[in-house]
């Protein structure tokens, strides 16, 4: 708690070292371990993960050119190495692979009550288009997450991860999971090839809502599921940061909408994480011209913009897009749409100073400061 609001923080990251996610395969798994062996990589300069163990990066892309300049630097990648760290202090060690404690700790110097967590590393393995190894690892990570999170389960969530490739496992990871304490929203993991809006995905879709799980799109910028477009920036991560995360989030949010699953599922939410804000005002407006203009959707039983604006759509913050345009939106919006977020422990995070930066928008009424850190994000995840 923080100046007296509950603090829920709706996008934090955890980064399961591949040792980690090794002791929690099945049995029936681990001789598959083998085909991911090339892809087990030292962790680098990943923030929270001891250096001395390693994490599964499959396919992963370098953006190895400084704009300006003709030819790709081979030192460079623009990854967490070569970006700079935008808080005061590193986190605790561990807190982005097994040590919920320490996690625990930094949560308590920020003021944050709640951490909604989601994983990284290890879903780079849909760059293998291989459905039963995706899922063997999910399964792994779920396990994984029920241990993490079972530190202190009030204060811990998760996602379950699913795969369009593994329609009926994914289902199952759904009704495995989807009464734990922990789990509060699914991610389903789609390459640039395979359409969200697609009908095959329906019975996740019907499985999400049964277990009132909210469907979430988190982009990710150097492993599958890569951001749309990540094959046209010219080799370089300056272009590839600013694309990458609103983009995805702006297909996902149209295709979504547009195939009519919210009307199929009435009591479904959705939300867009660390893809930015600034954006929705702009893209409401279009989608509703645009399927007015070309249709190719479903027959809504409503605007596209009033789906955004109808309690069942959520966008996290970015906090560098600032007050005046989380004002801005909200004026076009409404407050009940954008949720706090950190994106602790990552780089472009301000450990431990993001809520206090964000409890600094003075413009804010004290119910405006009240959804935005808590109650958004209290009614978009499942509560438990």
């Amino acid at each position: 708690m923080r100046n007296g609001y509950k603090i829920f923080d709706s996008d934090t990251h955890v980064f399961p070292s591949a040792e980690t996610l090794e002791r929690y395969v099945e049995p029936s798994f681990k001789p598959r371990l083998e085909e991911l062996a090339p892809f087990r990589l030292p962790v680098g300069r990943a923030a929270g993960i001891d250096e001395d163990l390693n994490l599964y990066r499959v396919n992963s892309v370098k953006f190895r050119r400084i704009l300006g300049q003709g030819a790709p630097h081979q030192t460079f990648t623009g990854e967490r190495g070569d970006t700079k760290w935008m808080g005061s202090k590193a986190p605790r060690p561990g807190t982005q692979d097994d040590n919920a404690e320490n996690r625990l700790l930094d949560m308590d110097d920020e003021g944050a009550d709640t951490h909604f967590v989601i994983p990284t590393s290890w879903l780079s393995a849909s760059g293998l288009g291989d459905g039963e190894m995706e899922m063997g690892l999910s399964r792994a990570y779920h396990r994984f997450m029920d241990d993490f999170c079972g530190t202190n389960a009030d204060r811990l969530k998760g996602l379950i991860a699913v795969s369009p490739r593994s329609v009926e496992e994914s289902v199952d990871e759904i009704r495995n999971w989807g009464k734990s304490k922990w789990a509060v929203a699914v991610l389903p993991v789609v390459g640039n090839d395979q359409p969200v809006d697609h009908p095959d995905l329906d019975p996740i879709w019907k499985a999400a809502a049964e277990h009132d799980l909210p469907i979430m799109h988190h982009s990710f910028t150097w492993t599958p599921p890569y951001f749309p477009g990540y094959q046209d920036l010219w080799d370089n991560i300056f272009l590839g940061r600013l694309a990458s995360h609103p983009w995805g989030g702006m297909r996902f949010m149209a295709a979504i909408i547009g195939a009519g699953v919210m009307d199929r599922y009435p009591d479904l939410r959705v939300g867009i994480l660390e893809c930015g804000f600034g954006w929705l005002p702009f893209w409401s407006r279009r989608m509703d011209e645009q399927a007015s203009y070309v249709g190719a959707t479903a027959q809504l039983m409503h605007k596209c913009s009033e789906y955004v604006t109808g309690g069942r759509f959520f966008c996290s913050i970015e906090m560098h897009e600032g007050e005046e345009m989380f004002n801005l939106v909200t004026s076009y919006l409404g407050d009940g749409v954008l949720m706090y977020a950190s994106d602790y422990p990552h780089s472009e995070c301000h450990f431990p100073e993001s809520v206090d930066t964000v409890m600094g928008w003075t413009s804010l009424s004290d119910e405006t400061r009240q959804k935005l850190f808590w109650d958004n994000a209290n009614r978009f995840y499942k509560r438990t």
